[in-house]
């Protein structure tokens, strides 16, 4: 069981990235959330089996289509259990 605390920085506001993690979360069976934050970051926990964590950091280093990461800031953190993935 992993939890990564995930920041993107670009244009990830706006091109329906919240949407597209929350979908790509619940398919892949990742618990956790995501919000924008002021300043046009996005911020992310995704919590769950190793390997399905591992896919949706690796997704969030390009987002979707219409997305562009210009940075990601990666920190791991002890998992809390959470039951179910948000948009905040």
């Amino acid at each position: 069981m992993l939890r990564y605390r995930v920041l993107i920085s670009g244009r990830v506001q706006g091109v329906f990235f919240r949407d597209t993690c929350r979908r790509l979360a619940e398919q892949n069976g990742v618990s956790g959330w995501v919000r924008n934050l002021p300043g046009g970051r996005v911020e992310a926990v995704f919590e769950g089996p190793d390997e399905q964590v591992r896919h949706l950091v690796d997704w969030a280093h390009s987002g979707p289509r219409l997305a562009e990461v210009d940075d990601i800031a990666i920190q791991a953190e002890p998992p809390q259990g959470l039951a179910a993935f948000q948009v905040k």
